[in-house]
């Protein structure tokens, strides 16, 4: 058995490809790698803030991130004018809203918005009745940051004022150009102990690094069969011919 003689050739077009690829490769899976650290930290964040005690919602919030699923405790009068109603709200195989009431705050001119829970559509679409406690009442929940959804179709903050009280989505920037009310920068998700509400399951989607590593994996891995094939294509026989 004879074997064939094989020699490196330097070729420009895949050494060009290879320079090109390589650290783009490993720069996305070393992104992919911080982001599961990101996802760690958010998971020890979860847990530590879960297991805090009740916090009172008696001044001012100046950094909303650090109430982030913090329990609050609240006392102050619902108001109805500024009430609205999030669309397309799935429980089950039911669709519905989700109810959103201003809170003023007792001895002040601040509102925090509350989440009081889930109403199901009537047959036609409209939402089912949605009473408001009336007097001071004391509300507890969690600190929830809205956010829009990845597409945004809408041209503008403007086109708010043309949505009435049937919102797509909510996000606080839209509640303060609608309204001009001075809103707290967090949302409060309404405990289902808590009365004058409506159906209240707050899933929560704990933060999961395994998705971020396995995407790491993949983005080291083009990493080496793009070196492969660099030598693969470089590798030559000894009459000249390529393996490749």
């Amino acid at each position: 058995m004879r074997f064939v003689d094989l020699n490196f050739r330097f070729r420009w077009v895949p050494t060009l490809l290879l320079v090109l690829s390589i650290p783009l490769f490993f720069g996305l899976g070393f992104w992919q790698i911080d982001r599961a650290e990101q996802k760690r930290e958010q998971a020890r964040t979860l847990d530590q803030r879960t297991r805090m005690p009740v916090m009172e919602l008696d001044k001012p919030v100046d950094d909303p991130e650090v109430l982030r699923f913090r329990k609050l405790r609240v006392r102050g009068t619902f108001e109805v004018a500024g009430q609205i109603l999030i669309e397309n709200r799935r429980r089950g195989n039911r669709i519905g809203f989700h109810v959103i009431t201003p809170l003023r705050i007792l001895g002040s001119d601040r509102r925090v918005l509350v989440n009081r829970g889930w109403i199901a559509a009537a047959g036609d679409g409209s939402p089912t009745a949605t009473p408001v406690p009336e007097g001071e009442v004391t509300v507890t929940g969690e600190a929830y940051l809205p956010a829009p959804p990845a597409l945004v179709l809408h041209g503008g903050p403007e086109v708010v004022k043309g949505w009435g009280r049937r919102w797509p989505y909510l996000t606080l920037e839209l509640y303060r150009v609608a309204t001009g009310a001075r809103i707290e920068p967090i949302v409060i998700l309404q405990n289902p102990d808590d009365v004058g509400g409506f159906l209240r399951v707050w899933p929560r989607e704990l933060p999961r690094e395994d998705r971020h590593i396995g995407y790491a994996i993949q983005w080291f891995a083009f990493a080496f069969i793009t070196l492969v094939l660099w030598l693969r294509f470089g590798l030559v026989r000894s009459d000249g011919t390529s393996t490749a």
